[in-house]
């Protein structure tokens, strides 16, 4: 759940616990979200799918530009998605 202004965006990464990027999850291939949604999701260039990182642990870095970040959750995509 986010809004941003016409100019504004949010960006996520995911980073190791170390605070690295893990590849293919950093801010560089992430897809800039804009306008005001309540169910999201977010998306990066090559690949949308987080499952094979489930187990292990993993800090999240948002990257907010004119814009407020309220609530976020994991989900499993629906079968028709």
């Amino acid at each position: 759940n986010y809004a941003t202004s016409a100019a504004g965006s949010v960006q996520v990464e995911l980073q190791d616990e170390s605070g690295q990027s893990l590849p293919g999850f950093a801010i560089v291939d992430a897809v800039p979200m804009y306008g005001d949604e309540l169910d999201a999701m977010v998306k990066w260039k090559l690949s949308d799918d987080v499952s094979p990182l489930a187990g292990n642990p993993v800090r999240l870095r948002f990257v907010l530009q004119d814009a407020d970040l309220y609530a976020l959750r994991f989900a499993p995509l629906a079968a028709t998605e």
